[in-house]
């Protein structure tokens, strides 16, 4: 199993697209590359049923953000004594979305729970400050419980987090940055950790501050802070322990 991107950039110049050519294309591929790509390994059943409630989660959070946009708007906007139905209505299906995305968030623990290596994992992930379950249990699923990557800059490559250079002889001397090639939902994820660790963590936060005083760009230390929260996460899985913040045992 490989990326359609991966096959079409590997074609060159082409033209015209019919299924018959498409076949005739991916077998070529397969032929060329016979030594070098590897069998696909199907995922656990927990993982892949942890997929499954963490993409339904998402979309129950979207319309229950948007429940509640609205509703905001009808308060801002318009009296209740004569929409009532526009207000109860709104109301019942905030209520009962949440219901059902706290219904998700059970079955998700209980998977978890049944299992001893994810429950591990998920817990030593969650040691480390600034980290919370719900990107705990996307990057178990998305790592296919630490399985599918080597080391956590692989996987910060696959998240878009990892800078690439940008040169080219002495005429093309670009900045360093991000691929838009990227998991956008773990991204953002990362990126919230990042802040919270900012505003939660005494390292990083030190961290964060002395770079922006020395002139650093903003996204940039954050987008550092986000690969080190990745390199902690791999380094606990891969330890079994949890993390230890040495900070706090400085004199």
């Amino acid at each position: 199993m490989v990326p359609g991107l991966e096959i079409k950039r590997s074609l060159g110049i082409t033209r015209g697209k019919t299924d018959k050519i498409d076949a005739k294309r991916i077998a070529l591929y397969a032929y060329r590359r016979k030594n070098e790509i590897t069998p696909y390994v199907l995922e656990s059943k927990e993982i892949t049923e942890i997929k499954r409630l963490l993409s339904l989660r998402e979309k129950l959070v979207s319309q229950r953000a948007g429940y509640k946009a609205t509703l905001g708007e009808y308060k801002d906007f318009i009296t209740r004594k004569n929409n009532e139905i526009l207000f109860s209505v709104h109301e019942k299906l905030i209520k009962e979305l949440t219901k059902q995305i706290e219904k998700i968030e059970t079955n998700l623990d209980d998977i978890v729970k049944s299992n001893d290596k994810l429950k591990k994992q998920f817990d030593l992930i969650n040691s480390i400050n600034g980290v919370g379950p719900q990107t705990a249990l996307f990057i178990i699923a998305f790592t296919d419980g630490f399985s599918r990557f080597d080391s956590w800059r692989k996987f910060a490559s696959y998240c878009g987090i990892a800078p690439f250079p940008n040169s080219s002889g002495i005429s093309i001397r670009g900045r360093t940055k991000i691929s838009n090639l990227a998991n956008k939902k773990i991204k953002s994820l990362l990126d919230m950790c990042a802040k919270s660790a900012i505003q939660s963590n005494p390292e990083l936060k030190l961290f964060y501050e002395r770079r922006i005083t020395t002139g650093k760009s903003k996204m940039s230390t954050i987008n550092i802070i986000r690969n080190k929260l990745l390199s902690r996460i791999f380094a606990v899985v891969n330890r079994e322990t949890p993390y230890v913040n040495t900070m706090a045992y400085c004199a």
